[in-house]
């Protein structure tokens, strides 16, 4: 096993250890974040249907910005999901950092949002 696929294992291992503790609901859905080298995206989720509600990405036309995979993009992808969740109604929601560190771009994406006026 080389090094990649031992953190991808980690990061799946720590994914599962958060999961059994996140539930969304209907009146608190889950936000979850997924990162990878070059983009970030976000979805807000309902696990009783397993229904998307609202999801925003740098790999969509949102994101305005020449490189995707920084901190910067990571911010608009926040405040769009943000923005979105609350045309929706949807003003409080659990955040899933979905096995990640939560540092650099995640938690820029976090606080973004929470900016906008979601609460996390």
């Amino acid at each position: 096993m080389d090094v990649s696929q031992k953190r991808r294992v980690s990061r799946l291992k720590r994914q599962a250890r958060v999961r059994k503790k996140i539930r969304g609901t209907s009146e608190c859905p889950r936000l979850s974040v997924f990162r990878s080298a070059k983009h970030i995206s976000a979805q807000i989720i309902e696990d009783a249907t397993g229904r998307t509600i609202v999801a925003a990405s740098t790999l969509g036309s949102d994101v305005d910005m020449p490189v995707k995979g920084n901190v910067e993009a990571a911010k608009a992808v926040g405040s769009i999901i943000a923005k979105k969740a609350l045309d929706q109604n949807i003003k409080k929601v659990v955040f899933d950092r979905n096995g990640f560190l939560y540092q650099g771009r995640i938690q820029a994406l976090a606080d973004a949002a929470r900016e906008a006026g979601l609460k996390l």
